[in-house]
C-alpha cells in the first residue's frame, strides 16, 4: 500500500516540526515546507531518525505563484496529497493600536490568513481526489479573545475559524475534512515575538510542541466518516 502523503507548511520549527516527526513516525510520507532550508533539513533528519520518510520543499507561503509551483512538485514527486497541515505563523512585538505598523499588520494577515487560503485553494483538487484532511494550526486566540495577542494576530486567527467552517460546509461532498486546531500557550521560539518574553519556568508549564504534534496525528488518523471541526488544546495553567 502506498503511504499517504502529508504536506506541512511552517515545518521548519515549532508545532509544524513536531507534527512532521509525529506523522513520520505514524507512517505518513511527509513533505516539509518553510522558508529556511537549513531548518527544514534539520527537521527532516529528525523525521528520518524516528523512522519516517520525508521530502524537503522550501517555500514562502505568502507567494501565491510559488505555492502553485510547490503543489505541482509535490504531486510530481509523490502522486497524491492526502493531508495538509498549515502551521506557518507570524506575530510582532509591536501589536497594539498604539505601536503597531501597518506593514507588520499586513505581514501578519498575509502569513496567518491569506496564505492559508492560498495553499488550501491550490491543494483542494488533490484533496478532493483523496478525500483528504486539513489541519489549520490556529491559536487559543482564534477561539477565545486574548487581549495580549494583538490586533492583527487576533484578527488573523479568528478568521481561520470561518475559513475552516466554509471548507467543511462546501467540500464535505468530496470527503474533504478540516479542523480548526486552537492550541493555548506552546513553548516554542514563537514566544520570542511577545513584548514580554516568558522565562524558562513559564515555558515549562506550557504545552510542548510534541503535545501538538500528537494531536495533529490524532486528527489526521480519524476514519474518513469522522470530522473534528474544532479542537482546543491548552495547558492546565492556561487562563
Amino acid at each position: 500500500m502506498t503511504a499517504k502523503v502529508l504536506w506541512i507548511t511552517g515545518g521548519g520549527s515549532g508545532m509544524g516540526a513536531a507534527s512532521a516527526v509525529a506523522a513520520g513516525r505514524d507512517g505518513w510520507t511527509v513533505v516539509l515546507s518553510g522558508r529556511r532550508r537549513d531548518r527544514l533539513d534539520q527537521v527532516a533528519d529528525e523525521v528520518r531518525a524516528a523512522g519516517g520518510t520525508v521530502d524537503v520543499l522550501p517555500l514562502d507561503v505568502t507567494d501565491a505563484g510559488a505555492v502553485s509551483v510547490a503543489r505541482d512538485a509535490v504531486l510530481e514527486r509523490h502522486g497524491r496529497i492526502d493531508g495538509l497541515v498549515l502551521a506557518a505563523g507570524l506575530n510582532t512585538p509591536a501589536r497594539r493600536w498604539a505601536d503597531q505598523s501597518l506593514a507588520d499588520v499586513r505581514a501578519v494577515l498575509d502569513t496567518n490568513t491569506t496564505a492559508v487560503v492560498t495553499v488550501v485553494d491550490a491543494v483542494l483538487p488533490a484533496l478532493r481526489q483523496s478525500g483528504g484532511a486539513v489541519v489549520v494550526v490556529s491559536s487559543y486566540a482564534g477561539w477565545s479573545f486574548q487581549p495580549g495577542a494583538g490586533v492583527a494576530y487576533s484578527a488573523s486567527k479568528t478568521a481561520l475559524g470561518s475559513i475552516v467552517r466554509t471548507l467543511n460546509q462546501q467540500e464535505a461532498e468530496h470527503g474533504v475534512r478540516a479542523t480548526h486546531l486552537c492550541p493555548g500557550d506552546v513553548a516554542t521560539d514563537f514566544l520570542d515575538q511577545r513584548p514580554e518574553v516568558p522565562d524558562a519556568a513559564a515555558r515549562a508549564r506550557m504545552l510542548q510542541p510534541e503535545d501538538v504534534g500528537r494531536t495533529v496525528v490524532f486528527v489526521l488518523g480519524q476514519p474518513a466518516h469522522v470530522r473534528i471541526d474544532e479542537l482546543v488544546l491548552s495547558p492546565v495553567a492556561q487562563r
